[in-house]
This record gives C-alpha cells, sequence and structure tokens, in this order.
C-alpha cells in the first residue's frame, strides 16, 4: 500500500509479473546505491515488492557495473534473483561505455525506454548507439550534476522515475535522505534538484523499427580466459594493448585544456600526469628554435580528468574547464603509433 492507502498498480509488467529496469554503468557513478534507492522507494515507501542488486567486478572506479531493479505489485513473491535480460527501462550512465559494452542488449522496441546522460539530443543518440528502434530519452547528466553539486546517479534516477511512470516523489525524496541525510545533509538540497532536474530535463523521442540497425539481442557474457586456459601469472599476452585503453569514463565532468602559446614545454605536466596522456614529439622549440622535445598536447582517451597537471603547471599553459563546452574531437592529440 502506498501512503495515501491505495495499492499501487505497475503500468506495465513481463510474463512474470515484474517491472524491471537495468542500469549500465562504470564505478563512481553511483549505479549501485541509485539501484539501492530506487529499491527502497517502492518497496519501503510505496509498498510494492521487488529486489535490487548489481553486478561488478574486483576493480572499483572506472570499470563496467550493472544494477538490477525488479518491482512487483504487493502480494507477488519474488522468487527470480536473475540478471535482468528484456529491461522496461535501461538506462545507460556514460556514453563512452557503448564502445567496449553492449550496453543496448536486450533492448526492445515498444518495450524498453532506453536513457543515455549525453549532450546529443535522441536522434543524434539513436545513431550512437545504433539502436534498432522505439523509445529513447536523453539527458546531461554530468552537466547538471556540475551544477547542482551533486551526483550523476541522481540525475540519472529522476529521468528513470518519470520513464517508469510509477514511482511516488515524496517515496524517492525519503529514500534519498535515509541514503544520504545523516551523512551527507549538507548535499541534500543538490542531491533534490538533480533528480528533479532529472525528470524534467529528460527527453523522449521515438524511433521506428525501420531496419536503420539491428536488432541487439542480450547474450550472457562468457569470459575468455579460465582456470583451464588462463596463462602463467604476470604474463602479457596481447603486446601494446594499453593502446585500447579508454579512461574517458573515469572523468567527472572537468578535464585540462593545453595553452600551446604558453608551453615551454617543461615536462612538469607529463611527469605528474599518472597515465602518459601528453604527447611528446622531437622538434624545434617554438620560441628558442632549439633542438628537443616538443609538447603538442593531450590524448583525451588516456585522461581521466584528475587535474593534477593544472595545479603543477607555473605558466598557466594548462587550466581546467568543463568537457561539455569543449569539442575534443578538435582538440585532442594522438601519438604517432596511435594513428
Amino acid at each position: 500500500m502506498s501512503k495515501s492507502g491505495s495499492a499501487v498498480k505497475l503500468p506495465v509488467k513481463n510474463e512474470l509479473g515484474f517491472f524491471e529496469i537495468r542500469m549500465e554503468s562504470i564505478g563512481g557513478l553511483g549505479a549501485n546505491v541509485a539501484g539501492k534507492i530506487l529499491t527502497e522507494a517502492a518497496i519501503l515507501g510505496m509498498g510494492l515488492n521487488g529486489a535490487g542488486f548489481a553486478s561488478y567486478g574486483s576493480e572499483k572506479k572506472g570499470t563496467p557495473v550493472k544494477a538490477f531493479v525488479r518491482i512487483c505489485e504487493a502480494g507477488h513473491k519474488v522468487r527470480v534473483n536473475s540478471p535482468i535480460e528484456e529491461p522496461h527501462v535501461l538506462a545507460i550512465f556514460h556514453e563512452a561505455l557503448a564502445k567496449t559494452v553492449p550496453v543496448t542488449a536486450g533492448a526492445i522496441p515498444g518495450k524498453t525506454t532506453v536513457i543515455l546522460n549525453t549532450r546529443r539530443s535522441p536522434a543524434q543518440a539513436r545513431d550512437f548507439l545504433k539502436l534498432e528502434g522505439g523509445k529513447l530519452g536523453t539527458v546531461d547528466a554530468m552537466e547538471i550534476a556540475m551544477a547542482t553539486g551533486s551526483r550523476v546517479n541522481m540525475v540519472m534516477m529522476g529521468a528513470v522515475a518519470k520513464a517508469s511512470g510509477f514511482f511516488e516523489w515524496k517515496a524517492l525524496e525519503k529514500a534519498i535522505q535515509e541514503a544520504f541525510g545523516r551523512k551527507y545533509q549538507a548535499l541534500m538540497k543538490g542531491n533534490l534538484e538533480a533528480l528533479k532536474r532529472g525528470h524534467d530535463e529528460v527527453k523522449f523521442e521515438k524511433f521506428p523499427v525501420d531496419g536503420k540497425y539491428p536488432a541487439t539481442p542480450f547474450r550472457r557474457e562468457i569470459p575468455k580466459l579460465g582456470y583451464e586456459n588462463a596463462p602463467i601469472g604476470g604474463t602479457i599476452y596481447s603486446v601494446g594493448n594499453m593502446r585500447f585503453k579508454d579512461l574517458s569514463t573515469s572523468r567527472t565532468g572537468m578535464i585540462p585544456l593545453f595553452i600551446v602559446d604558453k608551453c615551454t614545454s617543461c615536462g612538469e605536466c607529463d611527469i605528474t600526469c599518472p597515465d602518459y596522456c601528453f604527447v611528446w614529439e622531437r622538434g624545434k622549440d617554438r620560441k628558442t628554435g632549439k633542438d628537443g622535445m616538443i609538447l603538442h598536447g593531450i590524448n583525451y582517451q588516456f585522461c581521466k580528468g584528475c587535474l593534477r597537471c593544472t595545479h603543477i603547471c607555473k605558466f598557466e599553459a594548462l587550466l581546467p574547464v568543463k568537457e561539455a563546452e569543449q569539442d575534443l574531437d578538435k582538440i585532442t592529440v594522438k601519438h604517432k603509433f596511435l594513428k
């Protein structure tokens, strides 16, 4: 029973009687916490039944995370505890995940509403995700989170609540208060503002199944290596595999901007950078004309936005700026061996 005393009815259910939500994210963006809050809001605040859990590896920040929320009406027993394959709502917390993870697997046009954290329009997002069709929503969760002093998960929860169509606002606010109110009371105003803006600013559009992109059926991930075929510990069997690393998923809205006219190629930024993002090539110094190693810029594929370089640069050749305001395709400089 909800607070109003009436039984809450789910708008749609699958053949087992569940409304299901899957969140594709990376460690650090709060999908696991978002799943817990949505589950508690539905069960404790609205009198529904269900379960919520997450799947992630041993690493923490920057690695893929999946969070699952399975909701059913009061009295319906939860006998299923498997990952959600064909969700009613699919929330993608970072668009860079689509480069390496089949985030839209199991999305069914007419059933699944997809939500993507991006600056793109729904039409652009459909082409980026290569989505077969159906309802797709976009929201700039990173920008909203920065503006409100909150986190991406708060914004995405607001968008998920709107797409779901049955979450009661007071139940969500209470669940957030229970999760953060005691320890982070100063952040509550920003969290609730981010939740509201995620709900209000997500933009949805429906796309027909027009054959532009194929369906992406859900497939269980099977590890290529196991105890029977794993190489001897420490063996690098794929030489140069660091070139495939993409640390952009670790950024939280800020990047260093390289001001070439102020750079002296002193190298202090390169020394402090933990991920070797700076691109150097031999040439003539721009000011003295002497031969040496010259800094040409930053490869943002490897930049996680720690901003250490902006703190150490005494010439102000590296400045912290909002990633949303930059065209990374134009300012990214790649090493010759990556071209």
